[in-house]
């Protein structure tokens, strides 16, 4: 099936009593358990509304199995303490989401669990392995610069090398871009963006191998982050306009993105389907659409005093949503980072990261020039 087709009818809990063609909601915390074998619990993540939610992540990424979560965050923690022990070391791309590279720095470290921060290009993320080298982490676009890492050489190294390969593929969403096809081993949505795409739900999902999956769920049971029958039945329902949406805010994203490369006030732009961007050539070759994420730096005002002058575009925390919205990274995503890391990374106090929606591209376009010319 097409991906759209996907989204709709994919996954899902059959309603055999009554013929209704949404999966029903269910609420039980408490199971009956006797004359079966099955023992179902929230936290064990094998109740019917993580199921049949997880079964259609599963179908658009083209995984086996997999697991929804609380938040994203407890999907990145989850895996990354399933996949990892003490003596253990880890490569980390550097230019991560700011809460996962808050994680890796203050707790890894904590458990006897080294590991290297390094470039996204693959001769350094090669380069930093070791011979205790278990897991490789990426994301790919990067948040908040878009920068593109080559998803298949990295499972390259990983498959050669023995090291398990995890992916953050919140940017791109499964409508883009889909690294367990690639050769990744274990690829993470923060839910909370695309997947939910309306801003009102907080989840998380890693999918995998059906035996690396086992691994992580293992772990899972015992941290707890599981996710409530509601949210699942949100999260499923979301999924069914995810290709929609996806599609509207990336054609969104590529006609701002032009604008912006070519107004006077802007310096940089930031975003993989401009031709000038550095990781173009890569993300065509391993990408289907280039996304709904864009960065950009200002030259002659603050990144406050531009959002303070919008009108329409919403500052505010997270992405992914039906509106568009726009923060700085340096004091939200990334506040976490210390300066010196953020300086490396190139996140200056000016740069702005804009969550495209499905607006009218006109409107947007209008009201970022509006912004930007008045004074």
């Amino acid at each position: 099936m097409h991906i759209d087709t996907k989204c709709v009818h994919a996954g899902g809990y059959p309603d055999a009593q009554t013929g209704g063609i949404n999966t029903p909601i269910f609420t039980s915390s408490a199971y009956k358990y006797l004359d079966t074998d099955t023992r179902l619990y929230q936290r064990y993540f094998n109740t019917p509304n993580q199921e049949a939610v997880v079964k259609k992540i599963c179908e658009l990424e083209g995984a086996e199995d997999g697991i929804v979560f609380s938040s994203g965050m407890a999907a990145i923690s989850t895996v990354l303490l399933s996949l990892l022990k003490s003596g253990d070391h880890a490569v980390v791309q550097d230019e991560i989401y700011g809460g996962s590279h808050a994680f890796v720095e203050e707790h890894l470290g904590k458990l006897g669990i080294s590991f290297t921060l390094t470039g996204r290009e693959v001769q350094e993320i090669e380069k930093a392995t070791k011979t205790n080298t278990k897991l490789i982490y990426i994301e790919s676009p990067t948040n908040p610069l878009l920068n593109v890492v080559d998803i298949r050489r990295v499972a390259g190294i990983g498959k050669q090398r023995g090291i398990l390969t995890v992916i953050d593929n919140t940017f791109a969403t499964p409508v883009n871009q889909n690294p367990f096809l690639l050769g990744i081993d274990v690829v993470l949505h923060s839910g909370t963006k695309y997947l939910g795409g309306h801003s009102d739900l907080y989840c998380g999902v890693a999918v995998a191998r059906k035996d690396i999956a086992a691994i992580i769920r293992k772990t899972a049971a015992n941290f707890g982050g599981s996710l409530n029958a509601m949210s699942c039945y949100m999260l499923e329902r979301s999924l069914k306009t995810l290709s929609i949406r996806v599609e509207r805010q990336t054609h969104n994203a590529l006609r701002i993105a032009r604008f912006l490369e070519k107004h006077h006030v802007v310096s940089m732009v930031n975003y993989p389907g401009l031709e000038s961007h550095s990781g173009y050539k890569i993300a065509s070759s391993q990408m289907s659409g280039f996304g709904a994420m864009l960065s950009f730096e200002l030259k002659d005002r603050t990144a406050i005093d531009f959002m303070r002058r919008l009108r329409i575009i919403k500052p505010a925390l997270s992405l992914g949503g039906v509106d568009t919205t726009i923060c700085d990274p340096a004091t939200t995503s990334h506040q976490k980072v210390s300066g010196d890391v953020r300086k490396r990374l190139g996140i200056s106090g000016n740069l702005l990261r804009l969550s495209v929606g499905i607006e009218s591209v006109e409107d947007l376009i209008e009201d970022i020039q509006q912004a930007l010319e008045d004074k």
